[in-house]
């Protein structure tokens, strides 16, 4: 796997490269968000700085959105509110806030590298949950016919939970199906996700709280065979 760190400090991008080659990951190194934007095409992870010397982070964030469904991971020095919140809802997967620890790193890593090669089936099958569609090989989901424009991670989170719909489904598993080790992953990147799902699904009640275990789709799911997406 090619991961591509974008760090403008020199110290920093050097434990990172360091802890990628260690895990046996082909890291490669930019200082500057306009070379990311040149470079990603050829990497399948980007570790994105927010503090870069020509343009924001969030910028390069944004841009790079636009153009590739690559697994991006926020590195911040600043563990404010804003800055996290909007990196992931404009599309990050997760974020580390430095100094980085090498194991948190790579798990999380990891993690998102299952979430590549799990999408990468070629077997298409949906599944169903009320109004609520998801194709699953062509990563889609739509209510009552209407797209949603949703991240990676909210289409996984969506996923999970019609998967399982009827049933309570736990954060921890939510986080270890998402971002590989519920222990590792802080819970914060799950709650922006949520937000932003429910957000754009505008069910009201369709994705209940269970108060103190996890979360519950109402509907019982339905699988769907190769082609009947949308059909009523």
């Amino acid at each position: 796997m090619r991961v591509l760190i974008v760090e403008d400090d020199d110290a920093m991008a050097s434990a990172l490269l360091a802890a990628v080659g260690s895990a046996g990951l082909d890291g490669h190194r930019v200082a500057r968000g306009s070379d990311a934007l040149l470079a990603h095409r050829d990497f399948d992870v980007v570790l994105l700085d927010l503090g870069l010397p020509d343009m924001d982070g969030l910028e390069v964030l944004r841009k790079l959105r636009q153009v590739t469904h690559c697994p991006i991971l926020i590195l911040t020095a600043r563990d404010d509110e804003r800055s996290v919140v909007l990196g992931l809802r404009q599309g990050a997967d997760d974020y580390l806030v430095k100094p980085v620890k090498l194991v948190e790193l790579l798990a999380r890593i990891e993690a998102v590298a299952r979430r590549v090669a799990r999408g990468g089936g070629t077997v298409a099958h949906s599944l169903r949950a009320g109004p609520v569609s998801v194709d699953l090989d062509r990563r889609e989901a739509a209510v009552d016919g209407r797209a949603l424009h949703l991240t990676a991670t909210e289409f996984e989170l969506l996923a999970l939970l019609v998967r399982h719909a009827g049933s309570v489904v736990t954060r921890e598993q939510i986080l270890d199906a998402l971002w590989g080790d519920a222990f590792l992953t802080t819970s914060r990147s799950l709650d922006v996700h949520l937000s932003g799902l429910r957000s754009k699904l505008s069910l009201p009640g369709f994705i209940v709280n269970v108060r103190g275990v996890g979360y519950r789709i109402e509907t019982a799911p339905h699988g769907v065979r190769p082609g009947e997406a949308g059909r009523p």
